[in-house]
């Protein structure tokens, strides 16, 4: 069988199987040990790293483990997410250019590299399902939606009369919102800088700024530097 490598997140666990470069992705909830068997994680693990909670098992070895010092970004803070780090340097690496990265999971989360390979700092913000999550425990009336995207072919209207897709169109378009503006204002002083977006939304994301997603950004940097 082919390595295997793996991101826990905060909500759900991201695999990837085969050689740096040539990797199949996949994102799942934490897995059981029967599907840790079929995976044949105790064989096959190659490297890891964490930014959720790390179970205690001893397949999960810690000389195995990726950390924060082991990427090759210079003025990385200590308390810096090791995923944000993974997607800044593998887009730097292959931008060679400065590069802002939006990565769209249970947070939003903004990264800048300079030209020099150097951290820029960033912004964070509550992901699309965990919007969702704030306004129905937060509001009286609000359902709870299920994060889920509408089916191909069928874009949400503009101004929705339903309840449910005026909180899913509010969302989405305040996360796409704070990507385009966060993007103009790093262009305003450094035009040369990359865009780069990736995460679990960032598919969507993407296609409503007529951009291009990169979803495999920080496995692609964990299997290169494992």
């Amino acid at each position: 069988m082919q390595p295997l490598w793996l991101l826990i997140g905060n909500s759900r666990w991201h695999w990837a199987r085969g050689a740096p470069g040539q990797l199949s992705c996949w994102s799942e909830g934490p897995a059981s040990a029967e599907r840790l068997a079929q995976l044949g994680v105790d064989r096959q693990l190659r490297g890891w790293a964490a930014v959720g909670p790390v179970p205690l098992q001893p397949w999960l070895r810690a000389d195995l483990r990726l950390t924060l010092d082991q990427v090759p970004l210079t003025q990385l803070p200590p308390w810096l997410g090791i995923d944000r780090a993974l997607v800044g340097w593998r887009a730097w690496r292959l931008s060679q250019a400065p590069v802002l990265v939006a990565d769209a999971g249970t947070a939003l989360s903004f990264t800048r590299v300079d030209a020099d390979g150097a951290f820029a700092g960033g912004r964070i913000q509550a992901g699309r399902a965990l919007q969702l999550r704030a306004l129905a425990s937060g509001t009286a009336q609000l359902p709870l939606l299920e994060p889920l995207l509408p089916s191909p072919g069928e874009p949400l209207a503009a101004w929705p009369r339903p309840t449910d897709a005026a909180i899913e169109q509010g969302v989405r378009q305040g996360l796409v919102a704070s990507v385009s503006f966060a993007w103009q204002e790093v262009r305003a002083s450094q035009p040369e800088c990359r865009l780069w977006i990736t995460g679990g939304d960032g598919a969507w994301l993407a296609e409503a700024l007529r951009q291009s997603a990169s979803p495999n950004l920080a496995l692609d940097a964990l299997a290169l530097l494992s």
